[in-house]
């Protein structure tokens, strides 16, 4: 069966970054998004006839979520030591589990560029997170967990 719920995705950090490889699970997420996209570079040529052509350029990856406000939850903690350090955090946006054979997703060092806390009347504090990838020795990449 090749569909997924939301709740099957995994969303792991690394605070010492990706190049660790030392993943734990971030629990306490709500709803996840993860934007790819990529630029676009002009092709158009005259043998385009009068049609403007177009190829894809640079990928850009932004992610965002919410979670609970949980001072003593440790992968709130690294996040928001990130965000106040302007320091990178390893994420990894799986569809499954870290270790699951045929699991993929986006593996990479990010900024957190907003830590926004929410404070609505009937429910519990919340922050918003979006961060997105940043300058590192190791490349973002998509990643497709191998059979072992």
């Amino acid at each position: 069966m090749g569909q997924k719920i939301g709740f099957e995705a995994k969303l792991y950090y690394c605070a010492a970054g990706v190049v660790a490889d030392d993943w734990t699970e971030l629990t306490n997420v709500k709803d996840v998004t993860l934007n790819v996209e990529a630029g676009e570079a002009d092709v158009t040529t005259r043998a385009s006839e009068g049609w403007k052509a177009t190829v894809a350029a640079l990928f850009d990856a932004g992610l965002e979520f919410e979670m609970v406000w949980d001072t003593e939850d440790a992968g709130f903690t690294a996040l928001q030591t990130a965000f106040f350090a302007r320091s990178a955090i390893g994420l990894a946006i799986m569809d499954g589990g870290i270790a699951v054979a045929g699991a993929q997703g986006l593996k990479a060092d990010f900024a957190v560029l907003n830590f926004s806390r929410n404070e609505p009347l009937e429910e519990a504090l919340s922050v918003s997170v979006t961060v997105k990838p940043t300058y590192s020795a190791t490349a973002p990449s998509w990643t497709t967990i191998e059979a072992s």
